[in-house]
């Protein structure tokens, strides 16, 4: 398995690197194009340009001190201005095109018609490129008026070849074509080595993730660089710092919860015991039965904590809302914690503000919530303290405030106390679940759950329920 993977991490080096030397090629490929182009334009218009100027020259000399004999005499007797100014090919045409005269001696008075003849007897300069039958070379031919004052007699026509030029051309394109693929060589080692780099730190991700898919969730990735894949060390060493943390909270909590099980199981498992072997003393059997009634309860509610847990943990927990007036809620858990607070000495204060309205609550998981609250505050209040239930309304919710004055929360334990399993300092604290569960029924409400508190002042919770 580990050689597949292996073979697949250096597939991505090279596909990656391939990729790098796509680009590359293709812009290497555009600028051979556009540099081999312009070298061609070079060429060809530096050309054009030297033709250019000797037959204007032989044009202008033509008109300035032969106009005034015909073009025909010219020929006859001055033959030798015309080419005089040129080492390229000669010819010289009449208005209509027809060819008087050729420096390789040609006298075939054929016609010749094309673009650059065509635009010189129309009195502009001409040029045209391509092939002829006696060159077996592509020529370029520039043509040109011939005038006598301000009418055109003819045409002189300037035809070189275009062989050392093409010959220039083809030479600097190869010296192109090869600049090009020593580019492209040592793109592809670069490339390679820069894949690498880029494949280097996934591959030791991939290694330290495989590491913590056997378990090992102390090991830790080392950050390269602070970019994309720096952040997903980041993110890898968090995720594994946050399941030792969680595994940790998960072994505390079934040892706590072993605990709390084991202690009313051997109270109960003792008491009947004993009252096994004495079954005629009323009184130690009352007194026994009613420890056993009360580890039951015991027993009872840390059950029905571990399957709404269990109900939340799956997602398989429901609502079940209807309107409700939250005073006649305030009113039950009056009834149900008053007996406490009297039998603990907690002096315990209900205020409800007069702009209280109906809402829309399951009105048994509310109760949880704040049974669950109440029970933490008077475990944590000493006897002759203040427990306060507040109830009011604003613009978006109704509040439910619950203050007291005991031992309050630490400081490092206040940001958790909501978590999962989670358990304070505190040797009161039982399964670390309740908290988590308050806070996932408020949830469900959309309703915001806060606690502030400080060490020794007491604390202060907020349920705030939308209207």
């Amino acid at each position: 398995m580990m050689k597949k993977k292996d073979n697949f991490r250096e597939s991505i080096r090279i596909r990656l690197a391939k990729k790098f030397l796509i680009i590359i090629l293709f812009t290497v490929f555009i600028l051979e194009i556009l540099l081999i182009g312009f070298v061609r334009q070079y060429f060809y218009k530096n050309t054009d340009d030297i033709l250019t100027s000797q037959i204007i020259s032989a044009a202008n000399f033509y008109n300035s001190y032969f106009s005034n004999a015909s073009l025909e005499e010219n020929i006859l007797e001055n033959v030798d201005v015309f080419w005089k100014q040129t080492n390229a090919q000669v010819q010289i045409l009449d208005s209509e095109g027809k060819l008087l005269m050729d420096s390789l001696g040609a006298t075939s008075k054929e016609y010749i018609d094309s673009v650059d003849v065509k635009k010189a007897i129309a009195g502009e300069k001409g040029k045209w490129t391509g092939n002829v039958s006696y060159y077996n070379h592509k020529v370029m031919a520039v043509s040109y008026p011939l005038k006598s004052h301000t009418d055109t007699v003819g045409v002189i026509r300037f035809i070189t070849s275009m062989e050392e030029v093409n010959k220039s051309i083809y030479a600097i394109s190869i010296m192109f074509i090869l600049i090009g693929l020593l580019v492209l060589l040592l793109s592809g080692v670069i490339s390679w080595f820069a894949a690498r780099s880029i494949i280097y730190p996934v591959k030791e991700l991939t290694i330290t993730a495989e590491k913590m898919a056997e378990g090992n969730f102390y090991i830790r990735n080392n950050k390269v660089k602070d970019d994309e894949i720096g952040r997903l060390s980041d993110t890898l060493n968090y995720m594994a710092e946050e399941i030792l943390k969680k595994d940790q909270l998960k072994n505390e909590f079934i040892s706590a919860v072993s605990h709390e099980l084991r202690t009313p199981l051997t109270s109960i498992k003792g008491w009947t015991v004993t009252l096994g072997y004495d079954l005629e003393d009323k009184r130690m059997i009352k007194d026994g039965l009613d420890i056993i009634e009360k580890e039951c309860d015991r027993l009872t509610k840390m059950v029905e904590e571990l399957l709404d847990f269990s109900k939340f943990v799956s997602g398989k927990i429901t609502l079940e809302k209807k309107k409700i007036n939250i005073i006649d809620l305030i009113n039950y858990i009056d009834r149900y914690m008053r007996p406490r607070a009297e039998r603990e000495g907690i002096n315990f204060v209900i205020i409800v503000e007069d702009n209280i309205q109906e809402i829309y609550i399951d009105v048994n998981r509310m109760k949880q919530v704040l049974i669950n609250l109440l029970d933490n505050a008077f475990k944590f209040t000493p006897s002759g303290g203040d427990i306060i239930l507040k109830t009011w309304c604003n613009k978006e919710y109704v509040v439910i405030m619950i203050k007291d004055t005991g031992t309050g929360i630490s400081k490092e334990d206040l940001p958790r106390v909501k978590e999962k399993f989670y358990k304070g300092k505190s040797s009161k604290s039982q399964n670390g679940i309740g908290l988590s569960i308050c806070d996932e029924i408020i949830r469900l409400h959309e309703g915001k759950f806060t606690i502030e508190s400080e060490e020794g002042r007491g604390t202060e919770i907020r349920v705030n329920l939308p209207l």
